[in-house]
């Protein structure tokens, strides 16, 4: 079932998003080499139980930490841990969730780790575009086909992949609503979006194929090819005539 807001709720999940703003702005400054994903992670669940608020991941169908911290060739859902030291070069994808008064934020960036190639700066920098040009055509009444579209036309333009089997979401009550938004799809085709409704977008890119493999983790999703991946999420509204970035 698709939820569209009232304005109520949607001044709660601004609340919400403006925690996973702001703490995605603070961990980048944390990101250096030397420095754990666990210490991320606690840095993290400091930060968001400070605002009053809880971590969306924490728990979550068993997820054991509050962040996702997904290194080079690792697409989404890493598991920070005490071993995993962050290496000049590396590239990281930060994934956060925060719930406060019943509703959930939700936003991802991928960042340098020290000096980085001009290969992962561009994969990073594509990614975001990605993100950028698929949400330019939203509005109430058009299809989710037209954001995938767009998303997988500048990303596949510019030699990358888009990954099939992971996609965005709609989000709420819930981190995880109908409906699925894919980053991949036809123009003109798919759920028509409608003003109010609350979706989370989220390019994932890479930089060689587009297979991927769950890890015996059962969390952590890398590539097939072993090359690197990017991440970029944004939750947003759907207006009238476009949207409101709910974590920017």
């Amino acid at each position: 079932m698709i939820y569209i807001k009232s304005n109520d709720e949607i001044k709660i999940m601004r609340e919400a998003n403006l925690i996973v703003r702001d703490l995605l702005a603070y961990l980048e400054e944390k990101v250096k080499p030397g420095i754990s994903t666990a210490k991320l992670d606690k840095l993290a669940y400091e930060f968001i139980t400070a605002r009053g608020a809880k971590p969306s991941f924490l728990g979550y169908d068993g997820f054991p930490a509050s962040i996702c911290t997904s290194v080079d060739d690792a697409v989404v859902h890493g598991i920070p841990s005490e071993d995993q030291i962050l290496e000049e070069g590396q590239i990281i994808g930060i994934d956060v969730g925060a719930y406060i008064h019943g509703f959930h934020g939700d936003a991802a960036r991928t960042v340098a780790v020290g000096k980085i190639s001009p290969e992962k700066q561009r994969l990073i920098d594509v990614t975001r575009e990605s993100f950028f040009k698929g949400i330019s055509v939203l509005k109430d009444g058009v299809r989710l086909g037209d954001l995938g579209a767009a998303i997988q036309k500048h990303a596949e333009s510019n030699g990358y992949s888009v990954v099939r089997e992971l996609v965005g979401h709609g989000i709420g009550r819930k981190m995880h609503e109908d409906p699925s938004v894919p980053n991949y799809g036809m123009a003109g085709h798919g759920v028509k979006l409608r003003k109010n409704m609350t979706i989370a977008v989220e390019p994932m890119i890479n930089m060689g194929k587009k297979e991927i493999y769950v890890e015996d983790d059962g969390w952590t999703i890398r590539t097939d090819d072993g090359l690197p991946s990017a991440h970029y999420e944004n939750t947003l509204l759907i207006t009238e005539d476009g949207y409101e970035l709910l974590t920017l």
